[in-house]
């Protein structure tokens, strides 16, 4: 397929075939092909990632549900039950449900009964973490303790701490970490966004995706300049965003499997090298994605005013890995 015809394809299970699969039955109802699923996912990066995706599939179906109904002792369906709780109540956060304090009682709940039943498990901790945005006035005294360092703020540092005791380099949880600080103040979080990004990626070991975080904070402090009216902007080639987009790749993606990657972190980190004109460093990543695409950041890239946004992030897409693959050495 020539590059005038090549369209990607957004999945949110990405390289990850099976995953994919059971999307796709979740999405008829059946929960066999699930469970079977979680039963062959033997380490926790692809455990977490994976109930990820089948819970925001599954939040709008009764089939977790019926898989615990069916298998009341099943650790795997204890686990997915409290993802499906902490994904609807994440959603009905943010559409500013009238049902959100309920929703986020039942997923809190529903967390503290999978830690009882799975100590070793880091889910749903990570769970509690993304609760954590929905506590504004931060009443609960696990949302406001003490940092571990310098230059960060009071936070769920002890959720994050019981993550890490289990899996060390958690993508999740830090992505996690992010929202809450976004949501502790909206306007003058930035400055603590990028204290956390530079405190995590300090002690993340190669091959950690927590390498990939402050393209995630860039990424958000050009869309609230709104930056968005120029395809390419000092933002992304100062000497800061260079090193970033640069630390990323050799920090990171050097060691990374695409098949266990995110979409998201690929995308972001291609978004970033091409915007830093690392036009041959992009190409690598680009190839990598192969046949996918992450919406996220090149919508950010669209003018409001733009009459389709998405198809206007996927055509920046398309020029932007035309143009690193075509570079000199790519």
């Amino acid at each position: 397929m020539s590059s005038d015809e090549f369209r990607p394809v957004y999945h949110p299970a990405g390289h990850d075939a099976e995953l994919r699969a059971v999307v796709q039955e979740l999405r008829t109802g059946r929960w066999m092909s699930m469970r079977n699923l979680l039963a062959d996912t033997a380490d926790w990066a692809s455990w977490t990632r994976r109930t990820q995706v089948l819970a925001a599939a599954a939040a709008g179906t009764d089939t977790v549900h019926i898989w615990r109904t069916e298998e009341p002792h099943s650790a795997a369906a204890t686990v997915m039950h409290a993802r499906v709780a902490v994904e609807r109540a994440v959603r009905a956060h943010r559409d500013r449900h009238p049902e959100t304090a309920n929703l986020w009682h039942e997923a809190w709940e529903a967390c503290q009964v999978c830690i009882g039943q799975l100590p070793d498990d880091p889910v749903p901790w990570v769970c509690l973490l993304a609760l954590s945005p929905l506590d504004r006035g931060r009443r609960m005294p696990e949302h406001r303790v003490p940092p571990p360092g310098p230059m960060l703020f009071p936070g769920p540092w002890g959720l994050l701490g019981e993550v890490a005791k289990r899996d060390p380099d958690c993508r999740e949880a830090h992505q996690r970490m992010l929202q809450f600080v976004y949501s502790r103040n909206p306007r003058g979080s930035l400055p603590e966004a990028v204290n956390y990004a530079r405190w995590a990626t300090a002690s993340a070991p190669a091959g950690s995706p927590v390498h990939v975080l402050p393209l995630y904070v860039r990424v958000e402090r050009y869309r609230r300049e709104r930056g968005q009216d120029r395809a390419l902007d000092l933002h992304w080639v100062t000497d800061d965003a260079i090193r970033d987009a640069l630390a990323g790749l050799r920090n990171w993606f050097e060691y990374a499997d695409p098949a266990d990657s995110s979409l998201l972190d690929l995308s972001h980190l291609a978004h970033a090298l091409w915007g830093a004109h690392q036009f041959s460093e992009a190409a690598r990543v680009f190839r990598a994605l192969g046949p996918y695409y992450a919406p996220v950041p090149w919508t950010y890239r669209m003018r409001d005013d733009h009459d389709d946004i998405a198809q206007g992030a996927q055509e920046l897409f398309l020029r932007a890995r035309s143009r690193c693959l075509h570079a000199p050495s790519a």
